[in-house]
């Protein structure tokens, strides 16, 4: 076979392939003209044997040009066969335009995260910023900068996860997932002089169980006041108008006498039980007390002051920290922590 004949037999495939009506009539003429065993092409690759050696250079190049202009050929009829089929698909599935559109769901914030803006919502009308701080905290700012020094018994109130130190481990400086967010108040002292007012919401961490009010993960709110002349009267006050606000005025409000290591003198804030009213014995919420435990508070503690070079005789300030949780319970009327982190949405999008 010359040439000529290779490149007629071309010509004929290319046609013979353009006409394929389906990829049926395709894969047969591939076969006719590319296959291994009777293949066209495979006949004439064979007298490529027996043919001088000055006629082979001229012979080969024909038999490789006839196979590209035939590959190619193929190629392009299976892509317009592709496209004719994907064609006809989308024909029969038109839509019906004259349906309404479905609705787009709005994602809404998570119960905490409403809780939370409401807190420095409510804070900022009493002139106070709202700042954040590192959750993986320095044993320093934890604990020893708030009189909590090692081997102080108070240390066993937290249950802490210890960190592995990324910088060697060097045990004089521990790190850990800090366990409330009372270790801002040295770190904004240090930065800022008087007169200070901050509320300060995030993340905590503590090893220990959870259960209908408590969890290993949970968000709290710390606030701090400083400046000269500040009496525990301020205190009361702002966190009795904080409570008004959150809460209505019918909400009874307990204020007693507690002990925090970094405040003196220290006092607790609890609000009546929302589940019980102080009525079941039994209560898996308040545990029969009738109360429930919102917040710590207290002046700052002289030592604090001093130890980031505040004169305590010319400054005093005034301390407080409470469960975002709690407050998104109270104002929920959730009768277990663990709700809001299940991640259910029938729950969750009531709020």
């Amino acid at each position: 076979m010359a040439g000529q004949d290779l490149k007629a037999l071309a010509d004929r495939a290319a046609t013979e392939i353009a006409a394929a009506a389906d990829e049926a009539a395709l894969e047969a003429s591939r076969v006719r003209y590319l296959g291994r065993k009777e293949g066209a092409l495979s006949e004439a690759t064979k007298k490529l044997a027996s043919l001088p050696p000055p006629e082979r250079p001229a012979y080969g190049a024909a038999v490789n040009d006839a196979k590209i202009r035939i590959e190619k050929a193929l190629e392009a009829r299976e892509a317009a066969l592709r496209d004719a089929a994907l064609a006809r698909e989308l024909g029969q599935e038109r839509e019906d335009l004259s349906l309404p559109p479905r609705r787009v769901r709005l994602g809404r914030l998570h119960p905490i995260s409403q809780t939370m803006r409401e807190v420095s919502r409510i804070f900022a009308t009493l002139g106070f910023e709202t700042v954040e701080g590192p959750e993986i905290e320095w044993d320093y700012y934890n604990f020893e900068a708030l009189n909590i020094p090692p081997g102080h018994p108070a240390r066993e109130k937290w249950q802490t996860l210890w960190i592995s130190n990324p910088l060697g481990d060097d045990p004089s400086r521990p790190i850990l997932g800090r366990t409330h967010t009372s270790p801002m108040q040295v770190r904004i002292m240090e930065e800022r002089r008087p007169p200070i007012r901050v509320v300060i919401p995030g993340r905590c961490y503590r090893y220990e169980a959870t259960d209908a009010i408590r969890e290993s993960i949970f968000f709290q709110y710390e606030g701090l006041a400083i400046d000269e002349k500040l009496t525990m009267a301020d205190l009361k006050g702002t966190l009795y108008a904080f409570a008004r606000q959150v809460f209505g005025s019918d909400r009874k409000i307990r204020f007693r006498v507690d002990y925090f290591p970094f405040t003196e003198p220290s006092a607790e804030i609890a609000f009546d039980c929302f589940a019980c009213e102080g009525k079941d014995p039994n209560c898996h919420v308040c545990g029969g007390d009738g109360w429930i435990e919102a917040a710590g508070c207290g002046m700052v503690h002289p030592d604090v002051l001093r130890r980031v070079g505040y004169d305590p005789t010319r400054y005093q300030g005034f301390a407080f920290g409470g469960g975002i949780e709690r407050i998104a319970m109270l104002k929920t009327g959730a009768p277990d922590i663990r709700l809001f982190y299940q991640n259910d949405i029938r729950y969750l999008e009531q709020f």
